[in-house]
């Protein structure tokens, strides 16, 4: 964990940049697909949706909106669209005011943040 300062850009940026988001959900994606089928099970996602502090009882409703064809499986796809309006919905939501925030080392708040470092680094 670490303590770093940001604003909806900062996480707005993250999500337009498309090759590195994608990368980074992909990544994740490919961390809870346990069986390695391409698609996550309401399982291989269960645990992601602990670590949201989610109660157990609106996991299946999470699991839907992720779930957008209702096949009971979320594949790339689906999981790269709701994690986008999941970021863009954390973007809204934090304004465009510079708000200082815990973040956990991998998540992609801590990524939008390290990519925004590098890009300011590289224009110095």
């Amino acid at each position: 964990m670490s303590v770093e300062i940001l604003d909806g850009s900062t996480v707005r940026s993250f999500v337009e940049d498309e090759p590195a988001f994608n990368s980074s959900v992909d990544g994740r994606f490919a961390a809870l697909d346990a069986d390695n089928d391409g698609l996550l099970s309401y399982a291989e996602m269960a645990g992601e949706l602990m670590s949201l502090r989610v109660l157990e009882k609106h996991f299946r409703g999470l699991f839907a909106r992720f779930d957008r064809d209702g096949s009971g499986k979320v594949d790339r796809q689906e999981f790269r669209a709701e994690m986008r309006e999941v970021m863009l919905a954390v973007a809204n939501g934090l304004g465009f005011l510079p708000v200082q925030m815990v973040v956990e080392e991998g998540s992609f708040l801590k990524t939008a943040v390290d990519r925004e470092m590098g890009q300011l680094a590289k224009a110095a």
